[in-house]
């Protein structure tokens, strides 16, 4: 069973696209544009509207009041004076009534101007909805809003211009990494296997065997930097298939590598595996969580301890590792997935990896369109929690 840690991952609230009601709540911190227009709409109907009524009942007056009655037997001064009152009581009912016939239309018509309004943003909003989307991996998204060739429709093509221009970039950044990874690999296996050679050699000084050793040391330290420039470059690629993989499984499979391999420090793995399918390359969510268990053992104090849980949480299969170690500000866990970043230092030389683990991690879970965060551990060390989309 996987447990959310303190300060989990933060969910915006949800926004319905045809509520009034929503709108309203937000008028004291933020007045939507489509009820502004609505206002607008309403404002301007109840102006023209009061103009037309009073255009209306002076023209009105003005025909009443040139039409003359005649009753017999009245004298003139009377007949004046029944003309004039039932001019009175006539326009005080055409006003009243053609009050009530204003206020009922314009309250129809405010209704129909906020619907207007929200077909008239509804392309607005599928831009806005496209730019939440988007990241580094999904920028092959596009708008593509069709209809008149008006404003709107220029700034949705204005919009997928951009990101055009924004995909190129990061293919253009992808690709050099991954060729200079690529050419870098050659010389270090050749390096590796000419140092290899000279520690083989049964005449070889103790002195050249200690330098050996050290230059063997540095080029299995770079082979891992390339090899993880070279993951990093490949997990920021949009996915293309996708499987239905179990993270129990993935961590599971982990977890024998690690106990197969030698470690500076011996750590106790505490394992807590229930079934979670996620969709994703299986291949790039066994590194996933082997950076996150390699992480939590390099990371850690001798003696120490690691919990490794997958499982399903809030509807995500959730893989998480918590590890003892050192105490981690929460200032700096937001920076320990940059690439090269370490807790309390910048420095690229370091013996436990190339500090790329995180970030391998990071780049991964984006390409399945997933979270990952972290929460520093009460009396030291971290929390990182995966979530990714059920299969």
């Amino acid at each position: 069973m996987v447990g959310p840690p303190n300060g989990g991952g933060r969910k915006g609230p949800k926004r319905s696209g045809s509520s009034i009601a929503s709108d309203l709540r937000a008028l004291p911190g933020r007045v939507s544009v489509r009820l502004r227009l609505t206002v607008l709409y309403g404002l301007l109907f109840f102006l023209a509207g009061g103009l037309l009524l009073l255009v209306m009942s002076i023209l009105v007056a003005n025909i009443l009041g040139n039409i003359h009655l005649f009753v017999p037997g009245l004298t003139d001064d009377q007949m004046a004076e029944v003309q004039h009152s039932f001019v009175e009581a006539t326009m005080r009912q055409l006003v009243g009534r053609s009050l009530l016939a204003l206020a009922g239309v314009g309250i129809i018509a405010l209704v129909l101007g906020y619907f207007v309004a929200d077909r008239a943003l509804s392309p607005l909003q599928r831009v806005t909805a496209t730019a939440r989307r988007l990241s580094e991996s999904a920028l092959h998204e596009r708008v593509a809003l069709e209809g008149p060739d008006d404003e709107i429709k220029e700034l949705a093509d204005t919009f997928d211009a951009m990101l055009e221009r924004l995909s190129q970039a990061f293919d253009s950044q992808r690709r050099f990494v991954a060729n200079a990874s690529h050419e870098l690999r050659t010389p270090l296996a050749i390096n590796r296997t000419l140092l290899e050679v000279a520690l083989g050699d049964p005449e070889a000084s103790p002195d050249l065997k200690a330098v050996g050793k050290t230059l063997l040391a540095t080029n299995a330290r770079h082979e891992r930097l390339i090899e993880g420039l070279l993951l990093l470059a490949r997990s920021e690629r949009e996915l293309t298939t996708r499987t239905a993989v179990d993270l129990a499984d993935v961590a599971a499979t982990v977890l024998e590598h690690a106990e197969r391999r030698d470690h500076d420090n011996e750590v106790t793995v505490h394992r807590e595996l229930t079934s979670g399918i996620a969709l994703g390359d299986p291949v790039l969510l066994e590194h996933l969580v082997g950076n996150l268990v390699d992480n939590s053992i390099k990371h850690n104090e001798d003696g120490g301890e690691v919990w490794v849980r997958t499982g399903v949480l809030d509807g995500y299969a959730t893989v998480q590792v918590e590890n003892t170690g050192p105490v981690v500000p929460a200032y700096e866990v937001d920076r320990l997935f940059e690439p090269f970043r370490r807790l309390n230092s910048d420095r690229v030389e370091s013996a436990k990896g190339a500090g790329l683990g995180l970030s391998i991690v990071r780049s991964v879970v984006r390409a399945h369109r997933g979270t990952v965060y972290a929460t520093p551990r009460t009396g030291g060390g971290l929390i990182v929690t995966v979530r990714l989309p059920l299969g």
